[in-house]
């Protein structure tokens, strides 16, 4: 089991070019390479969304009826990421989380509701985490960690926000937002 994550873990490095030159990748260049991609599509996608949908969640009723039921508002998910981001870091580094992260169903504190605070949150929470998982090594990546070891730990860390970031992208959807890196504007680009 710890063979193939580790050669998954190396491939995805090697893949997106995040492996020390001269080096053979290690665990922390591995999740770097994790966290850049969250940083890019769900930091990207959080200072995309307008800040008037920040409190946009589907609607109870939306077919199929009461589907979206309690579901979390979209700062909601992207103060979630971070709130994990941070508690889980903090499993994994020993280092104590540097802010608040209360608030029910973990969706950070109750009094941040705004797009600037949300994002600041995250932005924090992403480099928290980069710090924590630059301390898996080959030599500790297998002691306890609160989803069984730090290794696994850290990679929970980018399937979880990742889940959420797919939720993300279908509320932006919804709001005529498109994830992703915009086109370059027309008659831009391509030699024009």
């Amino acid at each position: 089991m710890l063979t193939a994550l580790v050669i998954a873990l190396r491939s995805s490095a090697a893949v997106f070019g995040q492996a020390p030159k001269g080096n053979s990748p290690t665990f922390a260049s591995a999740f770097d390479t994790q966290m850049g991609m969250i940083e890019q599509e769900i930091l990207g996608l959080a200072r995309k969304m307008p800040a008037d949908k920040y409190n946009f969640a589907p609607k109870t009723g939306t077919p199929p009826a009461g589907t979206f039921d309690g579901v979390r508002t979209f700062g909601q998910q992207v103060r979630h990421i971070a709130t994990v981001l941070y508690t889980m870091s903090s499993d994994i580094s020993g280092e104590k989380v540097p802010v608040p992260t209360d608030g029910p169903d973990e969706n950070g504190p109750v009094s941040m509701t705004s797009k600037d605070d949300s994002v600041k949150y995250l932005e924090g929470a992403i480099a928290f985490a980069r710090k924590a998982l630059r301390t898996i090594t080959a030599q500790n990546a297998m002691q306890s960690g609160p989803m069984g070891s730090k290794l696994a730990t850290g990679a929970f860390l980018g399937a979880h926000s990742y889940d959420h970031y797919g939720q993300m992208v279908v509320y932006a959807r919804l709001n005529g937002i498109k994830p992703g890196a915009d086109a370059p504007p027309q008659g831009k680009g391509k030699g024009k």
